[in-house]
């Protein structure tokens, strides 16, 4: 009698454990289905043990699923307990993919280490770190992660908050920065080449000159006085339009008169001595709120102005040019500079190296770094023109942040 009973104890037990697996089964299940549903934060770990995160509430995760980062929470072996849906698509897989799973599976090997190690030293304060995520579809994504302890939930595990900011953006603003500042550089390179050939060319030359004729009253002031004071005013002469083409440099560099009186006056008589000295007529027609503009403002149409007109005398063989400036009435103030020479390709320049390309590029880079636009037109039989617009208020240089 003693083994039926042995059988049906080990048969009520055996339907006990069923029944216990069943509702483990039925609860996770049901948890799972919240969490799809968006009505928990829970995850299943590789132990099947259900984690909850607790104090998940609903304005939380509304904050958490708006924001242009990824946003995750790792327990210390890295594995997901949380990921928003903008990590998901960073990463570019579902995201019920991404929850339960590990976060090293994101990583090359050696990131893997290092962030291995930065989340062991990371404390309270918080740790960043930039590195690539290996995405669902083979590609790589430059990321920058900031790391933060959370404080312990109710299971006693440590967990890591993560916020991962997409850097695709930022990478590409750094590469056009780095061009930038190479094109600068290749830029003051050629305007210190010109300046030391106009300063050999021109300077030095004059004040040869000046050494042999003083070389010379020297010798005939100890012979006789004949001829001395033609000789002595012909030197005046020689230093006196020496002095004028140092002060032509200086005007070049810097015009005192645009610090001191404004854009206006400066431009009639930057354009008075280009007329005088390439017998090219210079038109001005400028409204009086330019000078509302501010320095950095007005100084960007004058370097333009400058520009181009160095750019008629030396290309266009024109002779005449017109320079506009004008309110717009979407607001800003727009600079028209139009000349009556020959045309020439734009793209072809652009294209091109050398001093004619650093010309049109500089011109650009200095509207467009005040928030400006810049154009060019070049007709066979119309001349060139070009156009900039440049807006009152102050400019916001800011990132473009990719949304997810």
């Amino acid at each position: 009698m003693k083994a039926p009973r042995q059988k049906k104890s080990k048969r009520a037990a055996a339907a006990g454990e069923l029944a216990a697996l069943r509702a483990r089964v039925a609860e996770t299940d049901a948890t799972l289905r919240a969490i799809r549903n968006g009505e928990v934060d829970a995850v299943m770990g590789a132990s099947s043990q259900v984690f909850t995160l607790e104090g998940a509430e609903h304005a939380y995760r509304d904050l958490i699923e708006s924001m242009n980062e990824g946003a995750l929470t790792l327990t210390a072996e890295k594995t997901i307990l949380y990921a928003n849906a903008c990590f998901a698509r960073m990463v570019k897989c579902p995201l019920e993919q991404v929850t339960g799973s590990s976060f090293r599976r994101f990583l090359s090997e050696a990131d893997g280490v290092m962030l291995r190690q930065l989340m062991k030293r990371a404390a309270k304060s918080g740790s960043k770190i930039q590195m690539s995520l290996q995405l669902g579809d083979g590609s790589q994504l430059p990321v920058q992660i900031s790391i933060r302890e959370l404080p312990s939930n109710h299971f006693n595990q440590l967990t890591i908050g993560m916020v991962v900011t997409d850097m695709t953006a930022a990478r590409r603003n750094e590469e056009v920065l780095r061009n930038l500042t190479h094109r600068l550089m290749e830029a003051q390179e050629e305007e210190q080449k010109r300046i030391s050939r106009e300063l050999h060319d021109v300077i030095a030359q004059t004040l040869t000159g000046i050494n042999i004729r003083l070389a010379a009253l020297k010798k005939e002031a100890t012979l006789n006085t004949k001829g001395l004071d033609r000789n002595i005013a012909r030197t005046q002469l020689l230093v006196e339009k020496s002095v004028g083409i140092v002060q032509e440099f200086a005007r070049e560099l810097r015009p005192t008169v645009l610090d001191d009186l404004g854009l206006i006056p400066a431009l009639h008589s930057f354009a008075k001595l280009f007329s005088q000295r390439t017998r090219i007529h210079v038109d001005l027609k400028i409204f009086g709120g330019v000078e509302e503009l501010d320095l950095t403002k007005r100084t960007v149409l004058f370097r333009v102005a400058q520009e181009a007109l160095h750019n008629v005398a030396r290309h266009a063989k024109a002779g005449r040019v017109e320079v506009n400036i004008q309110k717009l009435a979407a607001g800003g103030v727009g600079m028209k500079i139009k000349d009556d020479g020959k045309a020439f390709n734009v793209e072809g320049v652009l294209k091109a190296k050398g001093r004619k390309r650093l010309g049109l590029l500089g011109m650009r880079e200095r509207v467009e770094m005040v928030g400006g636009t810049f154009g060019v037109d070049s007709t066979a039989g119309q001349g060139t023109s070009i156009q900039v617009q440049i807006p009152f208020g102050k400019v916001r240089v800011s990132l473009a942040r990719k949304k997810c």
